[in-house]
Formats: C-alpha cells, sequence, structure tokens
C-alpha cells in the first residue's frame, strides 16, 4: 500500500489533508481514486491507514483509521554526522542512512572537507537532502521523517556532544594505538546502559580523514575513538557500515535473537 509522510497538521480529526507533490504523485502517477486507500505517517512515529474521499492534482484527501504506532522505527536513536564529501556522497548517505535507520543527518565542515557552499547553494542542497530522507523514509516504511540539519561548523559539532549517550568518532587510531573496533565500544556502552533505548552519535570524517588535533578535540570533547576493521572505507562507506552495525546491535537485524 503506498505510503505518504504528511505533517502533524495535516492530520485534521479523521480528516487527512495531503498536498504539494504528494497529492500530485496520488493522482497523476498513481492515478487513484476516492475509495483507494493509502498509509499516512505523521513524520513523528505514528501511522494510519486512510480512505481517499477526494482526488486532485493540488489536493487529496482521505478519511483516517486510529493511529497507531509505526511498526518501521529502531529502539535506539542513532544520528549520522557526516563532514561534507564530495559530488552527491551526501545523498546516498541520506538516502540509504534512512533506509538503514538513521535517526537524523548533521553535515559538518571539518580541516580536509573540499567541498564550500555558499548561502543559496546550501539552502538548494539541504532541500534536496531533506527531500531524499523523505523518498526513503516513505520507501522504507519508516515512521519518523529523519531531520536534515544545516551544515554545522566543527565547534557547533563538539558542543553538540553531551547530548547523546556515546558519541563515536570513526577514526583508526588512539593515542598511537590502534582504536577499539566499533562493535567494542558499541557494547561498552550497552553494558552502563542496561535496557534503556540509546541516543548515539556517529562522526565520519571527509575523503581526507579528520586531522590530529580533530581528533585530539573530539576526544576531550566526550567522543571515543572506534574503528573499522582493517580495510579502508571511503567516507560513504564508513557512514553507512556504521551505522548498519549499531543496528545490528540493537537488535534490529536480528542481533540480539
Amino acid at each position: 500500500m503506498q505510503r505518504y509522510i504528511v505533517p502533524p497538521a495535516a492530520f485534521r480529526g479523521r480528516t487527512v489533508i495531503v498536498e504539494g507533490d504528494d497529492a500530485f504523485h496520488i493522482a497523476r502517477v498513481m492515478r487513484m481514486r476516492p475509495g483507494d486507500r493509502v498509509v499516512v505517517c505523521d513524520g513523528a512515529g505514528r501511522e494510519a491507514t486512510a480512505v481517499l474521499t477526494e482526488v486532485t492534482p493540488v489536493r487529496a484527501e482521505a478519511e483516517a483509521e486510529e493511529l497507531r504506532p509505526s511498526s518501521g522505527e529502531p529502539a535506539w536513536t542513532v544520528v549520522v554526522a557526516q563532514s561534507l564529501p564530495k559530488g552527491d556522497k551526501m545523498e546516498l548517505i541520506i538516502q540509504k542512512g534512512t533506509e538503514i535507520g538513521a535517526a537524523a543527518f548533521v553535515p559538518f565542515r571539518s580541516e580536509r572537507a573540499v567541498v564550500q557552499y555558499d548561502g543559496k547553494q546550501e539552502a538548494k542542497r539541504l532541500e534536496r537532502w531533506r527531500k531524499i530522507a523523505k523518498e526513503a523514509a516513505e520507501q522504507a516504511h519508516r515512521g519518523r521523517l529523519p531531520e536534515v540539519a544545516g551544515v554545522a561548523s566543527w565547534r557547533e559539532l563538539l558542543q553538540s556532544f553531551a547530548e547523546y549517550d556515546d558519541v563515536y568518532f570513526c577514526y583508526e587510531r588512539q593515542g598511537g594505538e590502534p582504536a577499539a573496533g566499533l562493535r567494542t565500544r558499541v557494547r561498552e556502552t550497552m553494558s552502563r546502559a542496561g535496557d534503556r533505548p540509546l541516543k548515539l552519535l556517529i562522526v565520519v570524517g571527509p575523503e581526507g580523514g579528520f586531522t590530529e588535533r580533530e581528533a585530539a578535540e573530539a576526544v576531550a570533547a566526550g567522543a571515543r575513538p572506534a574503528g573499522l576493521g582493517a580495510r579502508i572505507l571511503r567516507t560513504e562507506t564508513a557512514a553507512l557500515a556504521a551505522l548498519a552495525c549499531l543496528m545490528y546491535e540493537s537488535g534490529e537485524m536480528g542481533g540480539n535473537e
């Protein structure tokens, strides 16, 4: 059944209003008619089956059943902080990261990042990234719409570390020695937290990696270096591999069965 994530304000009692691109998709792409059924999500973890009562290319209305919790949301809240990569790699990270289960994405600038946007370019990119996250969330049957934050500075990112139960800094070394593996780091966090759902941050560098100064600053701010194995991963691969590892350890992929 086709799914649409709409703003919470679109729910008006049992009536749900679908507008914009989603209404066009219902009317022109899917060619739906009154009486057809869709799933509507409020983007905050709830969804309902709804029967279309009115369909036009600019606005559709539907009568929804009672909202129920979505079954497509992970127990852990995992945020991906990604230093701006070159080309369209950020689009891939957001699309696939949303499918895997990321709760949010924080693009940021680091010393070796070569990508620079002016204000107009950044706003345009952000609009596209958020559209990609929405489409991926609908395709993956997510109940929440992952947030894609505006581009943060390195200092702003460091200041946010205190908001999380743990911060995993994807970096292969710690004090001249190989860093503990991400799996080890996650299990250390789990042993402290018990059964409490976790809020975690994965921090991934650009193509050239982090500088030693950035690594020292991240550790001083509370992050823990975490290695991703013996192989050297591209920045977009590192983000998705780390996210998949956390989803597995949380039981989302059968890790705790």
